[in-house]
């Protein structure tokens, strides 16, 4: 799951220094530079990919501007590997990872207790109908309720 970056690596004239190219745009027509993990904050894919590339320990800062991103070395380290930390920036799911299914939501849920309300929010639904109804916004619920009635009436 999750689509893999086209990541091309650039020669810098400066030792010390990577530069990738990627296929898509990470920052918009921003520039954006992390100097250390707490500096990459929130969901946005130029943090998210600062926070893998810091993370490593082989780089000491980021800085993004569009698909470009320009590493900074730490010294004794080449930047071996860090093409594949951009490039699965995106891949949710590699081959031997077990994917949870929903299920395991359910009874993780069941086992927990109540807390959240669930099966009073569901409107008296019990088990995995009553997760899927805490977990799942009402008005999409309803839209694909429709959606299924739609299809059962022409099929």
């Amino acid at each position: 799951m999750g689509q893999q970056i086209a990541v091309t690596a650039k020669p810098s004239p400066r030792p010390g220094l990577m530069r990738f190219e990627a296929n898509r745009n990470l920052t918009g027509m921003g520039h954006e530079v992390f100097r250390t993990v707490d500096d990459a904050i929130g969901p946005r894919p130029a943090a998210a990919l600062a926070r893998n590339l810091l993370s490593t320990g082989e780089v000491d800062a980021v800085h993004i501007y569009g698909n470009m991103i320009t590493v900074d070395l730490s010294k004794g380290h080449d930047g071996s590997g860090l093409t594949e930390v951009v490039r699965d920036l995106y891949q949710y799911w590699k081959p031997g990872m077990e994917l949870p299914v929903f299920e395991d939501v359910a009874a993780e849920a069941a086992a927990g207790g109540d807390a959240g309300g669930g099966a009073a929010d569901a409107g008296g639904a019990t088990g995995p109908e009553a997760e899927y109804l805490r977990l799942v916004p009402a008005l999409l619920v309803e839209r694909s309720r429709a959606a299924m009635a739609k299809w059962k009436a022409s099929h």
